[in-house]
């Protein structure tokens, strides 16, 4: 039986910890709340899925040692901001030789690296990399995860034997799971269509329609694949699940913490009111420093993104922003 440490108990890392349980698997789930572990292990209940139920095979600690200690796979499922810090708490504990899941999604903005880069970065520095690092990710709302509707998703990792690995853990009846070599694309892929979900968010909420919001979704996928292709990824990677499929998602769905956001946004309400509004991480907003400087350093050109990040960072009238974009220079597709 397969050993699984989950770094986090939010829904998605809740969703995939339940999965993994009825699958088969020996999991534990640690959270820097304390106050969290004790409410699940009391009322096996999740406060924001409350119509799952939490296998009593699962188990919780408030200890980072035992969460890591002898797993086949320590999964990170915290929010991006957190990536780093966690990393750092876990460090001491991590064995060379262990698989560790990445399923948050972001770009950290200062130093521009992917998430798995920046759990390499706090726990090997330039050094090599003993750990065997992958990104999963996907078209994935915990909502429906937790409820066992078909979903799919991508096992990201230059080595291909580990991306098979995780693979075979995750897959069942109710998930099925590719591989992708390209891990910063599909990392990449995760963290800006939050953004393009803000945007199409923005479009509903000043009451555009179904044509608007089209036309973002896929000018946005361009912008996307621009900045993807000129930092060196596969441009195949951009017509796949972590891509187009997550966007569709994200832009589309009522579970999306993003396109609710943006809603609020385009109705009038401040990002940081939007924020407290739907009560979780925005990741979008999270993603817009470091899609801006993307941008610059790679000299692509990405007007939605700038435009979601006048109307987030600097105020700009939501149909204002998009009536520039309209009257942007005559172009090909």
């Amino acid at each position: 039986m397969e050993k699984i440490g989950i770094l986090g108990a939010g829904t998605w890392g809740m969703a995939l910890a339940r999965m993994l349980v009825n699958s088969g698997k020996d999991v534990t789930v640690w959270s820097a709340l304390e106050s969290e572990i004790d409410n699940l292990t009391a009322t096996r209940k999740h406060p924001n899925l409350p119509y799952m139920d939490i296998p009593e095979a699962m188990k919780f600690t408030k200890s980072m040692e035992e969460v890591c200690t002898d797993k086949d796979i320590l999964l990170f499922a915290v929010p991006s901001v957190f990536v780093r810090s966690t990393a750092r708490t876990a460090k001491p504990f991590i064995k060379p030789g262990q698989i560790i899941v990445d399923v948050a999604k972001g770009i950290e903005p200062d130093t521009l690296l992917t998430l798995t880069e920046v759990i390499k970065d706090e726990l090997y520095g330039d050094g090599e990399c003993l750990a065997k690092l992958v990104a999963l990710s996907g078209p994935t709302h915990a909502e429906e995860v937790a409820r066992d509707i078909p979903t799919t998703i991508v096992s990201a990792c230059e080595d291909e034997q580990t991306a098979k690995r995780v693979q075979d853990i995750f897959m069942n009846t109710c998930m099925r799971v590719y591989t992708n070599s390209d891990v910063k694309g599909v990392e990449l892929c995760g963290a800006l269509k939050n953004i393009m979900a803000l945007a199409g968010g923005i479009s509903d909420g000043i009451g555009f329609g179904d044509n608007t919001k089209a036309a973002l979704v896929t000018r946005g996928m361009a912008e996307i694949r621009r900045l993807g292709t000129a930092m060196g990824c596969n441009a195949d990677t951009f017509n796949g699940l972590a891509a187009i499929g997550d966007l569709i998602v994200t832009a589309f769905s009522v579970h999306s913490r993003n396109n609710r956001a943006g809603h609020l946004i385009g109705e009038g309400m401040k990002a940081q009111d939007a924020i407290k509004e739907v009560g979780m991480v925005v990741e979008g907003i999270n993603a817009l420093p470091a899609a801006i400087s993307l941008s610059k350093k790679y000299a692509v050109e990405m007007p939605i993104v700038n435009a979601v990040d006048d109307i987030v960072n600097r105020g700009k009238d939501p149909k204002e922003a998009v009536f520039e974009l309209m009257k942007r220079d005559k172009k090909s597709e």
